[in-house]
């Protein structure tokens, strides 16, 4: 939910994004995977219990939207950065400003537009006249979660700036480098439809992003409890019902968990060849690199945890798959002319690269 949605007003729940015959498919073989001792049991436990109760406070404030805010947690867990995209009104922003409310870090929020100068962003020296010396002042990038509101909205060059800090995790100003205290994760948000003003993002700076997330419109039923629940708050803030349960630390010690989760080596090829599809099909002009193969990596631990699992099976990597690649495919163009959306792409490779058993 935007700025423009304070009404309480908030988005659709989409499924979660699975291949139309993953249920049809035969299971990985779990007998494979490493058994689980009582202490890793006791472990996953208390990770399942506390990401349970991120979702149970953004879900005060968000009907539905499941599949967005599994992903928001998804890319925490696995130090990710998330571009949501979706037409205004949809919940972008607010569900961002909520998962980081439901985090006990420091928080700052950009909204870019045209006139918006790198400096904005970064921060700047400052003469210091009592000291005779310059002084550098911190800019709002210094946060460990950054919204970024319509990233589109500002010029290459302020783009650019961002670049050095969600690749490296810090900032270099005249020459001297200023490095972020974990954790640090950039969740921006960009709409679709108008590009009025608007510069596109160059595809190096997508590539930065290990998500994107599609947001669309609720369906009748929870529109219905959008405007109950906008009702009954009878013009109390949102934001207010929503309480820290994580801090840094937290957050910080949940990722060494996910990095412990089992991945069996005939994974790691179906991750390799599923990406290598996406530089093979004829429908795709740009396919994968291997940094979005690692992000998919990434990502299946980050569900198989979130399913309590200890080990990754062939239906996280496939749900991985489409918010890690949606955005770093570029399609021909006479698939684009066909109204084919990258999604659709992915489904079809998925059913194409053989399930290892």
């Amino acid at each position: 939910m935007e700025n423009e949605q304070q009404d309480g007003r908030t988005a659709t729940n989409p499924e979660r994004e699975r291949p139309a015959d993953a249920a049809a498919r035969p299971a990985h073989d779990a007998s494979n995977a490493p058994a689980a001792g009582t202490s890793q049991r006791t472990s996953l436990e208390v990770l399942s219990d506390r990401l349970e109760s991120v979702r149970r406070e953004i879900a005060k404030v968000i009907v539905g939207q499941a599949s967005m805010i599994d992903q928001l947690i998804a890319a925490l867990l696995v130090d990710g950065h998330v571009l949501i995209e979706g037409v205004p009104g949809v919940a972008k922003t607010l569900a961002a400003r909520l998962l980081a409310q439901t985090l006990d870090v420091e928080f700052a929020r950009i909204q870019f537009t045209p006139d918006l100068m790198p400096s904005d962003v970064i921060g700047t020296n400052v003469f210091n006249p009592r000291e005779s010396r310059f002084e550098f002042h911190r800019g709002p990038i210094f946060a460990n979660v950054v919204l970024i509101d319509e990233i589109n909205r500002a010029p290459a060059k302020t783009q650019a700036a961002l670049f050095e800090a969600m690749e490296e995790r810090q900032a270099t100003v005249d020459g001297t480098t200023y490095a972020f205290a974990p954790p640090f994760t950039v969740l921006a948000t960009q709409n679709p439809v108008e590009h009025e003003g608007t510069y596109r993002l160059p595809e190096a700076q997508l590539d930065r992003f290990m998500f994107k997330i599609e947001v669309g419109y609720p369906d009748l039923a929870e529109e219905t409890r959008i405007l109950t629940a906008g009702h009954e708050r009878r013009g109390r803030p949102q934001t207010a019902e929503v309480r820290p349960v994580l801090s840094g630390a937290d957050l910080l010690a949940l990722r060494e968990t996910v990095h412990q989760v089992h991945v069996d080596a005939k994974l790691m090829e179906y991750v390799a060849k599923l990406v290598q599809q996406t530089r093979s099909s004829p429908s795709i002009f740009l396919g994968g690199s291997p940094r979005a193969s690692l992000a998919i990596l990434a990502a299946s631990k980050a569900f198989a945890v979130m399913s309590a699992r200890d080990f990754v099976i062939p239906e996280d990597i496939q749900l991985a798959a489409f918010p890690v690649l949606r955005h770093r495919l570029i399609l021909t163009p006479e698939r684009e002319m066909e109204g084919t959306r990258p999604d659709d792409v992915i489904k079809e490779l998925i059913k194409r690269v053989e399930v290892p058993r």
